[in-house]
């Protein structure tokens, strides 16, 4: 017998129900409230070292979630909407706060940079939208997963660079390679997703 959709919508677990606060979420909530703290570590002081190690940490709990969810069979649809969320919040976040140095010390990134990462994840996080909504699989690809390693890794160099005590001449060359590779992926990935978004949206 065919359920009606009040019954299928009854037994939907609900986005912030009981199950939904569990380990993983948890994770996920606490890299938010580092993201802010390393945003606070970035705008009023000028503990480099410590902001890089900071965000490091942060970032890295990311695969930790994801790990734990997948290993516990504990994803949710909270987790499904946070992780993504949050990932974005403390990348393009500290690219942003990132883009107040440009004197002394110099951060290396600038505005065109910010714009295109930024520009990038909200039109594919939209194109995502669209498509989970006709039921479309636009999970995450490997070119995308590597966008971020690359976008985190020109960030830690970023943060790094200003560091007093890594002041070397070969510094500013090695961080401006590391930002124009991540900037080079993220535009490259954002193609690739693009392409294989507007070909399902065709067959839908």
């Amino acid at each position: 017998m065919t359920q009606s959709p009040a019954a299928s919508s009854a037994e939907r677990p609900a986005v912030l129900g009981r199950h939904a606060l569990n380990l993983p979420n948890l994770i996920t909530g606490t890299r938010l409230l580092l993201a802010v703290a390393l945003f606070a570590l970035i705008a009023l002081s000028n503990q480099w070292i410590a902001a890089a190690a900071l965000f490091i940490f942060a970032a890295s709990t990311d695969a930790l979630d994801g790990y734990i969810a997948r290993r516990n069979k504990q994803i949710t649809v909270l987790g499904r909407i946070l992780d993504p969320f949050v990932d974005k919040v403390i990348v393009c976040g500290t690219f942003v706060f990132l883009l107040e140095h440009q004197t002394q010390p110099d951060s290396g990134v600038r505005a065109w940079m910010v714009i295109i990462i930024i520009g990038r994840e909200m039109f594919v996080s939209s194109l995502r939208g669209i498509l989970e909504k006709e039921g479309k699989d636009f999970s995450a690809s490997m070119i995308g997963k590597l966008k971020m390693v690359l976008q985190c890794v020109a960030v830690s160099v970023s943060l790094l660079s200003m560091a007093p005590a890594l002041q070397f001449s070969w510094a500013p060359l090695f961080r401006d390679l590391t930002l124009y590779v991540a900037v080079a992926t993220t535009l490259y990935s954002g193609a690739i997703y693009v392409t294989r978004g507007f070909a399902l949206l065709r067959d839908a």
